[in-house]
Protein backbone atom coordinates (compact mmCIF):
# COMPACT_ATOMS: atom_id res chain seq x y z
CA UNK A 1 0.00 0.00 0.00
CA UNK A 2 1.20 3.51 -0.78
CA UNK A 3 1.58 6.25 1.83
CA UNK A 4 0.93 9.97 1.63
CA UNK A 5 1.06 12.99 3.88
CA UNK A 6 -2.21 13.87 5.58
CA UNK A 7 -2.80 17.39 4.34
CA UNK A 8 -0.33 20.04 5.44
CA UNK A 9 1.22 17.86 8.12
CA UNK A 10 4.10 15.44 8.53
CA UNK A 11 1.79 12.50 9.29
CA UNK A 12 2.10 9.64 6.80
CA UNK A 13 -1.03 7.58 6.21
CA UNK A 14 -1.87 4.67 3.93
CA UNK A 15 -3.70 5.42 0.69
CA UNK A 16 -6.67 3.41 1.96
CA UNK A 17 -8.24 3.95 5.38
CA UNK A 18 -10.00 1.16 7.28
CA UNK A 19 -13.49 2.23 8.31
CA UNK A 20 -14.87 0.40 11.33
CA UNK A 21 -18.58 1.25 11.36
CA UNK A 22 -19.15 -2.50 10.79
CA UNK A 23 -17.19 -3.46 13.92
CA UNK A 24 -19.95 -4.84 16.12
CA UNK A 25 -23.40 -6.20 15.37
CA UNK A 26 -25.64 -3.64 17.11
CA UNK A 27 -26.31 -1.76 13.86
CA UNK A 28 -27.76 -4.79 12.11
CA UNK A 29 -25.13 -4.83 9.35
CA UNK A 30 -21.89 -5.35 11.25
CA UNK A 31 -19.60 -8.28 12.06
CA UNK A 32 -18.60 -10.30 15.09
CA UNK A 33 -15.45 -9.55 17.05
CA UNK A 34 -13.67 -12.59 15.59
CA UNK A 35 -14.43 -11.53 12.00
CA UNK A 36 -13.49 -7.93 12.77
CA UNK A 37 -10.12 -9.16 14.04
CA UNK A 38 -9.57 -10.93 10.70
CA UNK A 39 -10.55 -7.77 8.80
CA UNK A 40 -8.18 -5.67 10.88
CA UNK A 41 -5.30 -8.14 10.51
CA UNK A 42 -5.78 -8.32 6.73
CA UNK A 43 -5.67 -4.53 6.45
CA UNK A 44 -2.50 -4.20 8.53
CA UNK A 45 -0.87 -7.12 6.69
CA UNK A 46 -1.44 -5.25 3.41
CA UNK A 47 0.43 -2.24 4.80
CA UNK A 48 -2.54 -0.21 6.01
CA UNK A 49 -1.89 2.02 9.00
CA UNK A 50 -4.88 4.43 8.94
CA UNK A 51 -7.85 3.34 11.10
CA UNK A 52 -11.11 5.30 11.38
CA UNK A 53 -13.80 4.91 14.03
CA UNK A 54 -16.26 7.07 16.01
CA UNK A 55 -17.79 7.07 19.46
CA UNK A 56 -21.22 6.51 17.89
CA UNK A 57 -20.27 3.43 15.84
CA UNK A 58 -22.17 0.43 17.20
CA UNK A 59 -22.71 2.36 20.45
CA UNK A 60 -19.03 2.31 21.33
CA UNK A 61 -18.42 -1.34 20.44
CA UNK A 62 -16.26 -0.37 17.46
CA UNK A 63 -13.85 1.47 19.75
CA UNK A 64 -13.88 -1.35 22.31
CA UNK A 65 -13.04 -3.94 19.65
CA UNK A 66 -10.25 -1.74 18.31
CA UNK A 67 -8.73 -1.45 21.78
CA UNK A 68 -7.76 -5.12 21.57
CA UNK A 69 -6.67 -4.97 17.93
CA UNK A 70 -4.38 -1.90 18.17
CA UNK A 71 -2.73 -2.73 21.50
CA UNK A 72 0.25 -4.61 20.08
CA UNK A 73 1.14 -1.99 17.45
CA UNK A 74 -0.31 1.24 18.81
CA UNK A 75 2.69 3.42 18.01
CA UNK A 76 2.81 2.57 14.30
CA UNK A 77 -0.92 2.93 13.69
CA UNK A 78 -2.74 6.17 12.90
CA UNK A 79 -5.94 5.91 14.92
CA UNK A 80 -8.77 8.38 14.30
CA UNK A 81 -12.08 8.77 16.09
CA UNK A 82 -14.92 11.31 16.09
CA UNK A 83 -17.32 13.18 18.31
CA UNK A 84 -20.45 15.34 17.80
CA UNK A 85 -23.30 12.85 17.31
CA UNK A 86 -25.35 12.44 20.48
CA UNK A 87 -24.67 9.48 22.71
CA UNK A 88 -27.76 10.16 24.84
CA UNK A 89 -30.79 11.67 23.14
CA UNK A 90 -32.28 12.67 26.50
CA UNK A 91 -29.27 14.86 27.41
CA UNK A 92 -29.02 18.15 25.47
CA UNK A 93 -25.27 18.33 26.16
CA UNK A 94 -24.46 14.76 25.04
CA UNK A 95 -24.10 15.87 21.42
CA UNK A 96 -22.85 18.83 19.42
CA UNK A 97 -19.52 20.66 19.23
CA UNK A 98 -19.45 22.35 22.64
CA UNK A 99 -16.36 22.26 24.82
CA UNK A 100 -18.32 20.17 27.34
CA UNK A 101 -19.30 17.49 24.83
CA UNK A 102 -15.85 17.48 23.23
CA UNK A 103 -14.09 16.90 26.54
CA UNK A 104 -16.55 14.26 27.75
CA UNK A 105 -16.58 12.46 24.39
CA UNK A 106 -12.80 12.48 24.05
CA UNK A 107 -12.22 11.09 27.55
CA UNK A 108 -14.81 8.35 26.94
CA UNK A 109 -13.24 7.43 23.59
CA UNK A 110 -9.74 7.22 25.06
CA UNK A 111 -11.10 4.98 27.82
CA UNK A 112 -12.85 2.65 25.35
CA UNK A 113 -9.77 2.50 23.10
CA UNK A 114 -7.46 2.07 26.11
CA UNK A 115 -4.99 4.56 24.70
CA UNK A 116 -3.53 7.85 25.97
CA UNK A 117 -4.01 9.74 22.73
CA UNK A 118 -5.64 9.85 19.30
CA UNK A 119 -3.59 10.54 16.22
CA UNK A 120 -6.55 12.29 14.59
CA UNK A 121 -9.79 13.59 16.11
CA UNK A 122 -12.66 14.39 13.76
CA UNK A 123 -15.46 16.83 14.38
CA UNK A 124 -18.14 14.45 13.05
CA UNK A 125 -20.45 17.23 11.87
CA UNK A 126 -20.96 20.96 12.15
CA UNK A 127 -23.67 21.46 14.80
CA UNK A 128 -24.64 24.95 13.50
CA UNK A 129 -24.75 26.27 17.08
CA UNK A 130 -21.35 26.23 18.79
CA UNK A 131 -19.19 29.28 18.04
CA UNK A 132 -16.21 28.23 15.97
CA UNK A 133 -13.76 29.91 18.34
CA UNK A 134 -15.09 27.77 21.20
CA UNK A 135 -14.67 24.58 19.15
CA UNK A 136 -11.22 25.50 17.85
CA UNK A 137 -9.88 26.53 21.26
CA UNK A 138 -11.22 23.35 22.87
CA UNK A 139 -9.54 21.24 20.18
CA UNK A 140 -6.31 23.20 20.59
CA UNK A 141 -6.39 22.66 24.36
CA UNK A 142 -6.74 18.91 23.78
CA UNK A 143 -3.76 19.00 21.42
CA UNK A 144 -1.68 20.92 23.95
CA UNK A 145 -2.68 18.38 26.62
CA UNK A 146 -1.35 15.57 24.41
CA UNK A 147 -4.72 13.85 24.07
CA UNK A 148 -4.90 14.36 20.29
CA UNK A 149 -2.22 15.08 17.69
CA UNK A 150 -4.19 16.31 14.66
CA UNK A 151 -7.74 17.46 13.95
CA UNK A 152 -10.19 17.13 11.06
CA UNK A 153 -13.74 18.17 10.11
CA UNK A 154 -16.53 16.10 8.55
CA UNK A 155 -19.99 16.89 7.17
CA UNK A 156 -19.49 20.63 7.04
CA UNK A 157 -20.05 23.49 4.57
CA UNK A 158 -16.99 24.89 2.79
CA UNK A 159 -17.50 28.40 4.17
CA UNK A 160 -17.37 27.03 7.72
CA UNK A 161 -14.11 25.24 6.98
CA UNK A 162 -12.59 28.38 5.46
CA UNK A 163 -13.61 30.51 8.43
CA UNK A 164 -12.32 27.91 10.90
CA UNK A 165 -8.93 27.66 9.22
CA UNK A 166 -8.60 31.44 9.14
CA UNK A 167 -9.50 31.76 12.82
CA UNK A 168 -7.01 29.03 13.72
CA UNK A 169 -4.20 30.64 11.74
CA UNK A 170 -4.82 34.13 13.15
CA UNK A 171 -5.11 32.82 16.73
CA UNK A 172 -2.19 30.39 16.64
CA UNK A 173 -4.50 27.43 17.27
CA UNK A 174 -4.33 23.95 15.76
CA UNK A 175 -5.41 23.89 12.10
CA UNK A 176 -7.52 21.14 10.56
CA UNK A 177 -5.41 18.79 8.41
CA UNK A 178 -8.21 16.86 6.70
CA UNK A 179 -11.85 16.79 5.67
CA UNK A 180 -13.95 13.62 5.77
CA UNK A 181 -16.61 13.92 3.07
CA UNK A 182 -19.36 11.88 1.47
CA UNK A 183 -17.60 11.29 -1.87
CA UNK A 184 -18.08 8.65 -4.53
CA UNK A 185 -19.14 8.20 -8.13
CA UNK A 186 -22.75 8.80 -7.06
CA UNK A 187 -21.97 11.74 -4.73
CA UNK A 188 -19.76 14.35 -6.40
CA UNK A 189 -21.38 17.50 -5.03
CA UNK A 190 -18.29 18.02 -2.85
CA UNK A 191 -16.39 18.93 -6.03
CA UNK A 192 -18.25 22.25 -6.22
CA UNK A 193 -16.82 23.88 -3.08
CA UNK A 194 -15.41 21.46 -0.50
CA UNK A 195 -12.72 19.72 -2.53
CA UNK A 196 -11.29 22.99 -3.90
CA UNK A 197 -11.49 24.41 -0.36
CA UNK A 198 -9.44 21.49 0.97
CA UNK A 199 -6.81 21.95 -1.74
CA UNK A 200 -6.53 25.69 -1.14
CA UNK A 201 -6.26 25.38 2.64
CA UNK A 202 -3.91 22.41 2.83
CA UNK A 203 -6.30 19.66 3.89
CA UNK A 204 -6.47 16.04 2.76
CA UNK A 205 -9.79 14.60 1.59
CA UNK A 206 -10.98 11.27 2.97
CA UNK A 207 -14.08 9.74 1.37
CA UNK A 208 -16.77 8.01 3.40
CA UNK A 209 -19.12 5.50 1.76
CA UNK A 210 -17.02 5.25 -1.43
CA UNK A 211 -19.26 2.38 -2.62
CA UNK A 212 -22.49 4.28 -1.89
CA UNK A 213 -23.62 1.73 0.67
CA UNK A 214 -22.86 -1.12 -1.73
CA UNK A 215 -24.68 0.16 -4.82
CA UNK A 216 -21.42 0.58 -6.75
CA UNK A 217 -20.26 -2.94 -5.91
CA UNK A 218 -22.96 -4.25 -8.27
CA UNK A 219 -24.53 -6.46 -5.60
CA UNK A 220 -28.04 -5.03 -6.00
CA UNK A 221 -30.28 -6.03 -8.90
CA UNK A 222 -31.67 -3.49 -11.36
CA UNK A 223 -35.05 -5.18 -10.90
CA UNK A 224 -36.85 -3.54 -7.97
CA UNK A 225 -38.80 -6.71 -7.12
CA UNK A 226 -35.67 -8.84 -7.05
CA UNK A 227 -33.74 -6.15 -5.17
CA UNK A 228 -36.35 -6.01 -2.40
CA UNK A 229 -35.56 -9.61 -1.52
CA UNK A 230 -31.77 -9.22 -1.54
CA UNK A 231 -30.03 -9.10 1.85
CA UNK A 232 -27.94 -6.02 2.47
CA UNK A 233 -27.79 -2.70 4.26
CA UNK A 234 -29.74 -0.88 1.53
CA UNK A 235 -32.68 -3.30 1.65
CA UNK A 236 -32.82 -3.93 5.39
CA UNK A 237 -32.09 -0.46 6.85
CA UNK A 238 -32.94 3.19 6.18
CA UNK A 239 -29.64 3.63 4.28
CA UNK A 240 -31.53 2.63 1.13
CA UNK A 241 -33.25 6.01 1.07
CA UNK A 242 -29.87 7.71 0.79
CA UNK A 243 -28.32 5.59 -1.94
CA UNK A 244 -30.94 3.67 -3.91
CA UNK A 245 -32.08 5.65 -6.96
CA UNK A 246 -32.36 5.07 -10.69
CA UNK A 247 -29.48 7.48 -11.31
CA UNK A 248 -27.20 5.61 -8.92
CA UNK A 249 -28.15 2.22 -10.36
CA UNK A 250 -27.37 3.56 -13.86
CA UNK A 251 -23.90 4.64 -12.69
CA UNK A 252 -23.42 1.18 -11.14
CA UNK A 253 -24.17 -0.39 -14.53
CA UNK A 254 -21.32 1.60 -16.09
CA UNK A 255 -19.05 0.51 -13.25
CA UNK A 256 -19.96 -3.16 -13.89
CA UNK A 257 -19.36 -2.77 -17.62
CA UNK A 258 -15.79 -1.57 -17.15
CA UNK A 259 -15.14 -3.93 -14.26
CA UNK A 260 -15.99 -6.85 -16.56
CA UNK A 261 -13.81 -5.42 -19.33
CA UNK A 262 -10.84 -4.95 -17.00
CA UNK A 263 -11.28 -8.23 -15.13
CA UNK A 264 -11.89 -6.43 -11.83
CA UNK A 265 -14.74 -6.27 -9.33
CA UNK A 266 -17.16 -3.36 -9.37
CA UNK A 267 -16.00 -2.37 -5.89
CA UNK A 268 -12.39 -2.18 -7.04
CA UNK A 269 -13.29 0.05 -9.99
CA UNK A 270 -15.31 2.43 -7.80
CA UNK A 271 -12.50 2.68 -5.23
CA UNK A 272 -9.88 3.07 -7.95
CA UNK A 273 -11.81 5.98 -9.47
CA UNK A 274 -11.45 7.85 -6.17
CA UNK A 275 -7.77 7.00 -5.87
CA UNK A 276 -7.16 8.55 -9.30
CA UNK A 277 -8.97 11.81 -8.58
CA UNK A 278 -6.65 14.85 -8.92
CA UNK A 279 -7.22 15.70 -5.24
CA UNK A 280 -5.68 12.40 -4.08
CA UNK A 281 -8.73 11.31 -2.10
CA UNK A 282 -8.28 8.60 0.55
CA UNK A 283 -11.20 6.12 0.40
CA UNK A 284 -12.46 4.85 3.76
CA UNK A 285 -13.17 1.19 3.11
CA UNK A 286 -15.43 -0.89 5.33
CA UNK A 287 -16.21 -4.59 5.18
CA UNK A 288 -18.23 -7.29 6.89
CA UNK A 289 -15.68 -10.01 6.15
CA UNK A 290 -11.96 -10.39 5.52
CA UNK A 291 -12.75 -11.61 1.99
CA UNK A 292 -14.61 -8.37 1.22
CA UNK A 293 -11.70 -6.35 2.56
CA UNK A 294 -9.18 -8.22 0.41
CA UNK A 295 -11.25 -7.41 -2.65
CA UNK A 296 -11.29 -3.70 -1.77
CA UNK A 297 -7.55 -3.62 -1.16
CA UNK A 298 -7.19 -4.94 -4.71
CA UNK A 299 -8.03 -1.42 -5.92
CA UNK A 300 -4.37 -0.61 -5.33
CA UNK A 301 -3.27 -3.25 -7.84
CA UNK A 302 -4.21 -1.55 -11.14
CA UNK A 303 -5.09 1.74 -12.82
CA UNK A 304 -8.22 2.72 -14.70
CA UNK A 305 -7.51 3.43 -18.35
CA UNK A 306 -8.72 6.47 -20.27
CA UNK A 307 -11.75 4.63 -21.63
CA UNK A 308 -12.99 3.74 -18.14
CA UNK A 309 -12.25 7.15 -16.65
CA UNK A 310 -14.03 8.96 -19.47
CA UNK A 311 -17.11 6.75 -19.21
CA UNK A 312 -17.29 6.92 -15.41
CA UNK A 313 -16.81 10.68 -15.33
CA UNK A 314 -19.55 11.14 -17.92
CA UNK A 315 -22.02 8.80 -16.20
CA UNK A 316 -21.57 10.51 -12.83
CA UNK A 317 -21.19 14.11 -14.00
CA UNK A 318 -22.90 16.87 -12.02
CA UNK A 319 -23.86 20.43 -12.82
CA UNK A 320 -21.03 22.39 -11.22
CA UNK A 321 -23.39 25.30 -10.58
CA UNK A 322 -22.71 28.98 -10.02
CA UNK A 323 -20.13 30.48 -9.44
CA UNK A 324 -18.04 27.59 -10.77
CA UNK A 325 -20.01 27.58 -14.01
CA UNK A 326 -18.86 31.17 -14.62
CA UNK A 327 -15.39 31.19 -13.11
CA UNK A 328 -14.41 27.83 -14.60
CA UNK A 329 -15.65 28.58 -18.10
CA UNK A 330 -13.53 29.71 -21.02
CA UNK A 331 -15.58 32.88 -21.27
CA UNK A 332 -15.17 33.67 -17.58
CA UNK A 333 -11.46 33.03 -17.82
CA UNK A 334 -11.12 35.49 -20.71
CA UNK A 335 -13.18 38.12 -18.92
CA UNK A 336 -10.93 37.96 -15.85
CA UNK A 337 -7.51 37.25 -17.37
CA UNK A 338 -7.73 38.40 -20.97
CA UNK A 339 -6.46 36.53 -23.99
CA UNK A 340 -3.62 34.84 -22.08
CA UNK A 341 -5.94 33.16 -19.57
CA UNK A 342 -4.93 32.19 -16.05
CA UNK A 343 -1.23 31.77 -16.81
CA UNK A 344 0.46 29.19 -14.60
CA UNK A 345 -2.69 28.50 -12.60
CA UNK A 346 -3.71 25.02 -11.51
CA UNK A 347 -7.17 23.83 -10.64
CA UNK A 348 -8.15 21.55 -7.76
CA UNK A 349 -9.99 18.26 -8.21
CA UNK A 350 -12.81 18.98 -10.65
CA UNK A 351 -15.13 17.08 -12.90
Amino acid sequence: MRYQLLGRSGLKVSSLCLGTMTFGEESGFGASQAECARIFDAFVAAGGNFIDTANLYTNGTSERFLADFIAAERTRLVVASKFTMTMNAADPNAGGNSRKNLQQSLDATLKRLRTDYLDLYWVHAWDQLTPLDELLRALDDAVRAGKILYTGFSNVPAWTVARAQTLAELSGWTRFVALQLHYSLVERNVERELVPCAAALGMAVTAWSPLAGGVLSGKYSDDAAVRAGQPGRLTTTNWGRLFMSERNLAIARVVRQHADRLGRSGAQVAIRWLLQRPCGAIPIIGARSAAQLQDLIGAEGFELDTEALTALDAASAIDIGYPGSLLGSAGGNRMVHGEHGAVGATRACSH
